[in-house]
């Protein structure tokens, strides 16, 4: 039996962009029987956030972060041309234009290829993110987590 293969993402870009070209590597990878795992922290948490409002109890700079920061992987910028958020909509449109599939959808195809998702606890403590803000079925783990499932990886990426 041959070597196990696998990929690990550390996701720390919050650009729809960036997300995207992480979650196309990390669906491919699955599709060719690597273990994959991306972990998200800084603004790649973004990725993981639920659309809705969560009701739940922060402080005052929990809540300043939360205003700040994009609610759930469809409204996530791009890191170039995003020209006041006109930007992405005219990217998802030319992407609809030629069948490809948006971010919401690789991150469901993640989910389904059984992708390791994991947030970074440290981050959502700085950010003050709570797992009920996060999408279900994720990991949530710190950076020794990461480093250990790493040590081993055949493909380790920073996006």
């Amino acid at each position: 039996m041959g070597e196990k293969k696998t990929t690990n993402i550390i996701l720390f870009s919050g650009d729809y962009d960036k997300a995207m070209a992480a979650y196309i590597i990390a669906n491919g990878a699955a599709a060719y029987d690597h273990e994959v795992t991306i972990f998200h922290t800084f603004w790649g948490l973004n990725a993981l956030r639920k659309d809705e409002h969560m009701p739940v109890k922060k402080g005052f700079l929990e809540k300043m972060f939360g205003k700040m920061m994009p609610r759930g992987s469809d409204k996530m910028g791009l890191s170039n041309l995003n020209y006041a958020g006109f930007g992405p909509k005219l990217i998802k449109n030319v992407m609809k234009k030629h069948n490809v599939m948006p971010l919401p959808k690789l991150i469901e195809m993640a989910q389904e290829q059984d992708i390791n998702l994991v947030a970074c606890t440290m981050t959502m403590d700085l950010l003050g993110l709570q797992k009920e803000e996060l999408l279900d079925n994720i990991e949530y783990a710190g950076v020794a987590a990461y480093l250990a499932e790493a040590e081993d990886g055949k493909v380790n990426l920073f996006i």
